[in-house]
C-alpha cells in the first residue's frame, strides 16, 4: 500500500488536532490509508499558542501541551522545526513533496484601534506583551522595562485578563511557573500598581469567561474596582437587551454576577488596584515622546442596538496602553486570503482558488480557516471537519479515463520517501537548512527542566531566547 504524506504547517494545537485525526480517521476507513504526516512550524519549539499564548500562572491550560505531547510522539507523525514556509521552503514545495498540505497557522497579528498617538512609545500589542511574558523566541527578553505606573488594556476578552492578571499580580507568585529568569525579573522590577481593563460595550457584552474572570478578584494584594454605575445594565442600553442577557444566558449571568459583586465592595486599601469599565472607547492615546494618557469616549446603545458615542470625554493618566482587541491572521506567500475577512477562503476545510473552485490536495484549519473563534479545544471539532474533506477527496481516485494527475478537490499519491524519511529532507538539504527534530525538541525540553532545577524554580523554567534553544539542540548559530 502506498503511504499518503501529509504536510501540516504549523504544530499549535489547530496543526496537531490536524495531524491526530489523519492518524485516526485514516486507521479508521474501511480499507485503511498509510499515511505520514510532517508537522512543520518555523519556530524551533512544538505546541504554538499553547506554549506561547497561554499565561505561565494557568497551569491547567498548559497541561494541553502533554495531549498534544502524545501526538507528536505517534509513529507516523514528525516534528520539522525550524522550517519557515515562504523563506526556507515555498508553497510549490510542499504540494510537489505531498500529496497534501493543510494550512494551520493560526492567527499572529493584532487588531489596530486606528486612532492617533496609536504609535506611540508605550502603545503596545497584548500580542507583544503576551509573547514576551511567554518567552516567545521572536521577542527581546529584555523588551519590557515595565516603569509605568499606571496602564490601560484595552479589550474585555481572555487575553486582556491574562494580560491584566501577569500586571497587576504579585510577582513571586510566579516563581514557581515556566516563566523565563529575564522576565521574571522584570515583572519583579515592575513599577505597575494600576491597571486598568476597559471595554467598548457594557458587562453582558464582555468576551471573558467566568473561570478567567472570577480569577482576578481572587488575587492577593489587589482590589478589584468596576467604574461608577458602570455595572447598571440598563443605564447604557436603551434596547433593555443586557438585562435580558444577564437573566437568560448563563454565561453572561456568570459573569455578571462577579462584577456586580464587585461594583458592590468598598476598596481595601490595597497596594495595587485593577478598575474594570465598561463603555468607554478610545478616541485617542495621548502624548509627544511618550504615552502619557489615553482619553476615552461614553458609549451607549441607541434603541436600534447601535453603538454610538455621547461626546462625554475622560482622561485617564496612563503611562502604557496594551490593545488586546483581537486577532488577524497573516497571508502564506502564494495561498489564496481573504483581505477582508483574514481567512484562507475554503469550504469545510477545502481551499478554494480564484476561481470558486477547490484547489487539489490543498486545505485549511485553525483560526486561519475561520478566524479566531472558540478556546483552544475548538480547533479539535474543527480539524475533524477538514481532515474528513481530505480524506473524502482521496476515495475519490483519479479523474475521469484513470487520469493519474489531481483535479480539484482530488489528492494525488505520489511515490514519496520511506516512511521514515521526510520528503523534504533533500530539499533542506540543499539549502542548507537544519531543520529541528522532536528528538532535538526533547534536548531543549531538558535544558529547560535543568535550569529549573538550577535555580529553584519548580519543575522547568523556559530558555530565555532562541540562541539558548538552539544551543540547546546542538544547533549553531
Amino acid at each position: 500500500m502506498e503511504t499518503l504524506h501529509v504536510a501540516v504547517v504549523g504544530s499549535g494545537p489547530a496543526g496537531l488536532y490536524t495531524a491526530e485525526a489523519l492518524i485516526k480517521q485514516a486507521a479508521a476507513l474501511d480499507s485503511p490509508q498509510a499515511i505520514r504526516v510532517d508537522v512543520l512550524d518555523r519556530l524551533p519549539t512544538p505546541y504554538g499558542l499553547v506554549r506561547y499564548g497561554v499565561a505561565p500562572d494557568h497551569k491547567s491550560i498548559k497541561s494541553i501541551a502533554e495531549y498534544l505531547r502524545g501526538v507528536l510522539e505517534h509513529e507516523g507523525v514528525h516534528f520539522v522545526g525550524n522550517v519557515h514556509l515562504g523563506d526556507n521552503v515555498t508553497r510549490e514545495d510542499l504540494l510537489s513533496h505531498y500529496g497534501a498540505v493543510v494550512y494551520a497557522t493560526g492567527a499572529m497579528r493584532d487588531r489596530q484601534l486606528g486612532i492617533t498617538g496609536e504609535h506611540l512609545p508605550g502603545s503596545i500589542a497584548a500580542t507583544d506583551f503576551v509573547n514576551w511574558y511567554c518567552g516567545h523566541p521572536d521577542i527581546d527578553p529584555g523588551a519590557f522595562t515595565l516603569d509605568a505606573e499606571a496602564v490601560a488594556v484595552i479589550g474585555v476578552g481572555n487575553v486582556a485578563v491574562d494580560v491584566a492578571r501577569i500586571l497587576i499580580r504579585n510577582p513571586e507568585e510566579l516563581r514557581e511557573t515556566d516563566v523565563s529568569q529575564p522576565v521574571l525579573e522584570a515583572l519583579m522590577a515592575s513599577k505597575v500598581r494600576e491597571v486598568h481593563m476597559i471595554g467598548r460595550r457594557g458587562p453582558a457584552q464582555a468576551k471573558f469567561t467566568t473561570k478567567e474572570l472570577r480569577e482576578l478578584g481572587e488575587l492577593d494584594g489587589v482590589d478589584v474596582v468596576v467604574g461608577d454605575g458602570e455595572a447598571d445594565l440598563d443605564a447604557f442600553d436603551a434596547t433593555g437587551e443586557s438585562a435580558a442577557l444577564a437573566q437568560n444566558d448563563r454565561h453572561v449571568r456568570g459573569n455578571y454576577t462577579v462584577i456586580k459583586d464587585w461594583a458592590g465592595r468598598a476598596p481595601s486599601g490595597a497596594g495595587r488596584r485593577l478598575t474594570i469599565r465598561f463603555w468607554l472607547r478610545p478616541t485617542e492615546i495621548l502624548g509627544e515622546d511618550a504615552v502619557c494618557g489615553l482619553r476615552l469616549e461614553r458609549t451607549r446603545l441607541d434603541e436600534t442596538g447601535r453603538l454610538q458615542g455621547t461626546g462625554q470625554l475622560e482622561t485617564l493618566p496612563v503611562q502604557m496602553v496594551l490593545r488586546s482587541v483581537g486577532y488577524q491572521s497573516v497571508p502564506l506567500l502564494g495561498v489564496p486570503f481573504n483581505e477582508r475577512n483574514y481567512v484562507v477562503p475554503n469550504e469545510a476545510g477545502r481551499v478554494i482558488g480564484p476561481d470558486g473552485l477547490p484547489l487539489p490536495g490543498e486545505y485549511v484549519s485553525g483560526w486561519l480557516k475561520r478566524g479566531p473563534t472558540g478556546v483552544i479545544g475548538t480547533n479539535k471539532s474543527d480539524a475533524a471537519e477538514t481532515v474528513r474533506s481530505l480524506l473524502a477527496d482521496l476515495a475519490g481516485g483519479p479523474g475521469p479515463g484513470d487520469v493519474q494527475v489531481p483535479r480539484a478537490g482530488l489528492l494525488k499519491m505520489p511515490a514519496g520517501s520511506a516512511q521514515g524519511e521526510s520528503p523534504l529532507r533533500a530539499v533542506l538539504a540543499e539549502r542548507g537548512v537544519r531543520h529541528i527534530s522532536y528528538d532535538d525538541w526533547l534536548g531543549i525540553e531538558t535544558a529547560e527542566k535543568e535550569l529549573g532545577a538550577s535555580l529553584g524554580r519548580g519543575a522547568r523554567v523556559k530558555l530565555a531566547s532562541r540562541a539558548d534553544i538552539h544551543k540547546a539542540c546542538g544547533l549553531e548559530e
